[in-house]
């Protein structure tokens, strides 16, 4: 007799491998244009058991919670003029079983509504993955075991654009603290234009000399308006007066350079003082 029990891990924003999983997803992000409105995935399977996928899509995108943390937002219902393309994307094949060191190619096609006005159109594309059954207790004097039957999804986002789009954004209300060894950076982004921003944001922290004494990248995109928190390490920095300065740039190393909108450089600078 084994009991069985269900484990679902959510990766949002990117795909990464998770050990549970054994399929690994590339690109980390999809993105179509209206002229060719196709696509691909590739899976890979590199464990030693078969794996069960299956493709679907829904609609959401990245916001930050009252912690700063980026959570994958999903309404209720799809309102008329959210950009949702979840409704007209198809994956071919949606259901495979990928034997152990197979790869898989996912075709992704677009069937937008007639007179689909022009912008930018969101879908998340979630992969199911269900895996053998991993044992976690042996069987007693009664022959009883335990195992878990796995299922992980990974979710990327996928970005339907259609004419000329732009994009850009306005940095507001920039503000750190200390907090143990670190600093905590938040600060207020609103997006311009009619795309999402898709970047990184690179905080430096710098001495009274101008020498840069920390900093930090990270990844990030802006749908709407959020509130990131970013954490820099402050190891070592003994209490004075510093100045932090913050940019948004329009680079990203996971993602190809012709794939992203350009925008203008977004900056902003505050006095810190560490107690």
């Amino acid at each position: 007799m084994r009991g069985l029990l269900a484990i679902i891990a959510v990766v949002a924003g990117f795909a990464r491998a998770a050990e549970a999983q054994g399929v690994l997803v590339a690109p980390h992000a999809v993105y179509l244009d209206h002229r060719t409105r196709s696509g691909s995935l590739t899976l890979y399977n590199p464990g030693a058991e078969p794996v069960e996928i299956t493709v679907g899509f829904f609609f959401g995108y990245p916001a930050t919670d009252s912690l700063g943390h980026f959570t994958i937002t999903t309404p209720d219902s799809v309102q008329a003029g959210m950009p949702s393309a979840a409704d007209w994307i198809d994956a071919f094949p949606r259901r495979l079983t990928l034997a152990p060191l197979q790869r898989q190619t996912v075709r992704l096609l677009a069937r937008p509504p007639q007179g689909l006005p022009d912008g930018e159109y969101w879908s998340r594309i979630m992969i199911s993955a269900k895996g053998g059954v991993v044992q976690v207790a042996q069987a007693d004097s009664n022959g009883i075991s335990i195992g878990l039957n796995l299922e992980v999804r990974t979710i990327l986002p996928l970005i339907y654009r259609k004419g000329q789009l732009q994009t850009g954004v306005a940095l507001t209300d920039l503000h750190a603290g200390r907090d143990g060894d670190s600093l905590r950076v938040q600060v207020r982004i609103e997006r311009q234009g009619g795309a999402a921003y898709v970047g990184t944001a690179k905080g430096t922290l710098l001495d009274e000399k101008g020498n840069q004494v920390s900093k930090f990248e990270q990844p990030i995109a802006i749908y709407y308006t959020a509130e990131p928190l970013f954490m820099m390490p402050l190891a070592g920095r003994t209490s004075g007066r510093y100045r932090l300065r913050l940019e948004l740039v329009t680079e990203r190393s996971d993602i190809a350079p012709e794939l992203l909108l350009r925008a203008a450089v977004a900056r902003d600078s505050i006095d810190v003082s560490l107690p």
